[in-house]
């Protein structure tokens, strides 16, 4: 009989488009040809809230089982951004956890009473509450997958419990496992680097993006626009580059707007697209430029260059540098000047241009297809 495995995950669903949901979704729906999965989340769609949005009880996502409990304290974003800063602003690190969300005790709960289930637990991500408050109780067949990078809140106490409870370890790069590992001291805890599956067949058609839309010359940026992303350098890094450079390209953003995007006739910012269109824009764009600073994989780096996409990246974060560094098939920058460097030099460089796009498709397809990164999945799910 196939094993029962549970995906526990904060966010589930088409409309969400975080890093670690998309890769929950991509394991759910790729592994349920083999196993018999469920995935356990809350009703909620927007992380910065909480707040419920999808109904409590079972359905379906492109056939997967999807199991809804509601959360039950959504979060105050003016309370907690006042004390997210310093944990010791709380009376303990658990009250920082339930206000940190999304808190729902009873996915936690339900954990410790089908525990028997189950064969196999996979967290994916390890920030949120339910994790940290649900993988004690199933370690013996937990599978996390944590999705970290250095930040503040992986410095809390409650953490080093949470990295110490699996019996399996998945990294998303060679830049989060050697993090951890200097932070927890895990090395005797089983594991691989895998990432996520890239579909490397999907077909695109920029020329029909083109047309939607009515431009063709474009840089792009796509995901969550917020702080957290560090969007607002990246809009004063591009009006800049604007000033200095006299061309027609623009700066093409697709994504939910957390804050204000400004306004600049070479800014256009489309909102959450579908994903007919994501795919399409991505293959149009000239480059795919990432700003952030903290990532522990990035799906959209992978996305970008299995279209065959060179990539601009922020070298202050080393899992993207890392990426332009194996696969040769994109640049870094530290500061404005680098920025327009990288772009100037891919733009108006056609031979380094061509190859760089030749090694991103090949970097995925050696390393990133979906049948090679789910066999390496179900090899460690088989050990548990």
């Amino acid at each position: 009989m196939n094993k029962k495995i549970a995906i526990i995950v904060q966010r589930y669903g088409p409309e969400v488009n975080g890093g670690s949901e998309v890769l929950a979704r991509f394991l759910a729906e790729q592994l349920s040809d083999s196993y018999s999965v469920e995935v356990l989340t809350t009703c909620a769609l927007d992380y910065t809230t909480w707040n419920n949005y999808y109904p409590q009880g079972i359905c379906r996502v492109n056939g997967v089982p999807v199991r809804r409990f509601a959360v039950e304290k959504p979060r105050d974003m003016e309370d907690f951004n006042k004390l997210a800063v310093r944990a010791a602003d709380f009376s303990s690190e658990l009250e920082w956890l339930e206000k940190q969300g999304p808190y729902c005790p009873e996915i936690p709960k339900y954990l410790k009473e089908n525990k028997d289930n189950y064969d196999v637990f996979i967290f994916v991500t390890y920030l949120y509450y339910l994790t940290a408050a649900g993988i004690e109780a199933v370690r013996d067949k937990a599978m996390l997958i944590p999705t970290a990078h250095d930040e503040p809140p992986i410095y809390l106490n409650i953490y080093k419990n949470v990295f110490h409870c699996p019996r399996v370890i998945v990294f998303s790069s060679e830049e989060e496992r050697d993090f951890l590992y200097r932070m927890f001291d895990i090395q005797n805890i089983p594991g691989d680097i895998i990432g996520a599956g890239i579909d490397t067949s999907v077909d695109t058609d920029p020329a029909g993006f083109y047309s939607k839309y009515g431009f063709n010359e474009y840089v792009l940026y796509t995901g969550r626009i917020d702080h957290g992303k560090n969007c607002p350098e990246l809009f004063k890094y591009f009006i800049e580059y604007k000033k200095r450079n006299l061309s027609g390209l623009k700066l093409v953003l697709m994504g939910k707007e957390m804050i204000e995007v400004p306004e600049h006739p070479d800014i256009v910012s489309l909102g959450f697209v579908s994903d007919e269109d994501r795919v399409n824009g991505m293959a149009g764009a000239k480059l795919l430029v990432l700003p952030s600073v903290f990532e522990s994989l990035s799906m959209v780096v992978l996305e970008s260059m299995a279209v065959g996409v060179p990539v601009v990246v922020n070298g202050r974060c080393e899992v993207l540098k890392g990426h332009c560094l194996r696969s040769d098939a994109g640049l870094f920058y530290d500061g404005y000047f680098e920025f327009e460097g990288c772009i100037n030099h891919l733009l108006g460089n056609s031979d380094v241009y061509i190859t760089m796009s030749q090694n991103a498709k090949r970097y995925i397809d050696e390393n990133y297809r979906r049948d090679v990164i789910i066999e390496k999945y179900k090899n460690l799910i088989d050990k548990i």
